[in-house]
């Protein structure tokens, strides 16, 4: 169930169909003191080969789509794919340029997913979310303290989201699309089986640059190979496990220092 197809098997795996669902495994997971952890799109995870304890939850029975004028609310487990289709359908701009990234809604405001023309958050107007203690509550974009790849969510769980968006023609908003996605495709291996970036930006030279200097594009350990692509995707080639992502990881990591005492910070989620 992630995209690079690596890790072991869940303990207790849980797909709620509604917020109170939600709230109600958060109650358990409290009570039974067991880990709680949300799968998303899996799109920028890496599992441990082992397995993990406690309760996965899964929210992609959350699926439903609210036109309000503008405004568009969406589930959690609605993908970006398709609401960016949905909404360019219906004449509304703002999510187009989020083309191309494999995640869910709840996942995507998570972590502020984006690319190098928007974030997620520039759109959110609102978002609920179950808290870590089962209550649910909808919190406004101006309580809500977003940065780099992180939605400042501190532990709550997202249940859906709304977006402000701005009216604009379907063929408009299409055009914008396809230049987004053809350049993205161009320069990504994003049919691979990879999660994304694996390392964050730092200020200065983006880390593909880095990894690519350092001599490590291609590199490989056991079935994961640094994409020739780009440096800062990794790419599960067949039979990968977690174990040679993170020692691949490891290395490059060991080799941007020793060349440009530049130490690279994770991207990926690693759940332990």
């Amino acid at each position: 169930m992630t995209h690079a197809r690596i890790g072991g098997s869940a303990a207790f795996f849980v797909e709620p169909k509604t917020e109170d669902d939600v709230s109600q495994v958060v109650r358990v997971a409290r009570e039974f003191d067991q880990p709680l952890r949300v799968l998303g799109g899996g799109s920028n995870l890496i599992v441990p080969d082992s397995g993990v304890s406690g309760i996965t939850v899964v929210l992609s029975s959350m699926n439903g789509v609210v036109r309000d004028g503008i405004r568009v609310t969406a589930g959690a487990g609605v993908t970006l794919p398709s609401l960016i289709r949905g909404t360019k359908d219906l004449g509304l701009s703002g999510m187009e340029l989020l083309i191309g990234i494999p995640a869910v809604v709840g996942g995507a405001v998570a972590m502020n997913a984006g690319t190098r023309d928007t974030e997620t958050f520039d759109n959110l107007e609102s978002v609920t979310v179950v808290d870590e203690f089962g209550e649910i509550q909808t919190l406004g974009i101006d309580e809500l303290k977003p940065s780099y790849r992180d939605g400042g969510l501190t532990g709550s769980i997202v249940v859906n989201a709304t977006f402000g968006l701005r009216p604009d023609t379907p063929k408009a908003i299409f055009e914008r699309l396809e230049t987004s996605l053809r350049r993205r495709n161009a320069t990504q291996p994003v049919t691979e089986k990879c999660v994304g970036c694996v390392f964050r930006n730092p200020e200065g030279d983006p880390a593909g640059s880095l990894i690519e200097r350092a001599g490590c594009k291609t590199l490989r350990r056991g079935g994961v190979r640094v994409s020739g692509k780009h440096a800062n995707y990794f790419i599960n080639e067949g039979g990968g496990t977690s174990a040679d992502f993170l020692n691949l990881m490891r290395d490059v990591q060991n080799r941007v220092k020793d060349q440009f005492d530049v130490s690279l910070v994770p991207e990926v989620k690693i759940w332990d």
